[in-house]
């Protein structure tokens, strides 16, 4: 078998755009909570030896993802404190990833309909390439403008040049530690892995994503993924 991923699974968000007060991975999704599926689809497979959960709600975190049963916890997981930013809690999970793990793959714990072959093509296209991302192809049309609405138009994107990225991305552990050292913008800039990467010159590939790996971010979202969950 092919060295182990390690996975990183950001947990540390305040879920704002939610609504309610209510934190969006403690959810239920089909009896479950949707953290405790994003991680099970991981937990579930041989080629991952860790998964680092980065989270200021532990407390809470950690019983969601055992849900009713009585079994001890997997001895994969493991915790560490969230940073003020998704790229800073991805950084302190980062170096608690042992150096025996040459590969590593984050994925957001809002999205909990991940398949085992979303997962598995990212994986080998990381492992062929260097790092790979799933993506799906932008079908709206896509205007640039002056600032804030209402703003005047400057100008229409090609949209077939543009692609929407999903998770797990996926790359060396080593690289991606790189990418933090040599990036030139703060951290909150960051909105994901693959753009450190982009910044400090390594190479990301694209994978088909699926449509059903939606990102929960509102409540309109949970209702669509359980709809989605019964398909």
């Amino acid at each position: 078998m092919p060295d182990p991923f390690a996975l990183i699974l950001p947990a540390a968000g305040q879920s704002a755009r939610f609504g309610g007060g209510r934190d969006k991975l403690l959810e239920s999704l089909a009896g479950r909570a949707v953290v405790a599926h994003a991680a099970g689809a991981f937990l579930a497979r041989a080629d991952v030896g860790l998964v680092v959960i980065p989270t200021n709600q532990r407390d809470r975190i950690e019983p969601a993802l055992r849900g009713a049963s009585a079994a001890p916890p997997d001895p994969r997981i493991l915790f560490c404190d969230g940073g003020d930013s998704r790229a800073a809690s991805v950084l302190a999970a980062l170096r608690r990833v042992p150096a025996r793990f040459e590969w590593v793959a984050v994925h957001d714990a809002a999205r909990p309909l991940v398949s085992a072959d979303l997962i598995g093509r990212t994986f080998a296209a990381a492992r062929q390439h260097g790092a790979a991302v799933p993506a799906m192809p932008v079908s709206l049309t896509v205007k640039q403008a002056t600032g804030p609405l209402p703003a005047r138009v400057e100008r229409t994107i090609p949209r077939h040049t543009l692609w929407s990225m999903q998770t797990p991305q996926a790359m060396r552990r080593a690289d991606l530690l790189a990418a933090y050292e040599r990036c030139p913008v703060p951290l909150a800039e960051v909105t994901d892995d693959a753009q450190l990467l982009e910044i400090a010159g390594f190479d990301v590939w694209l994978v088909p994503g699926e449509e059903r790996n939606l990102k929960i971010t509102t409540a309109t979202d949970l209702r669509l993924a359980e709809v989605l969950f019964a398909t």
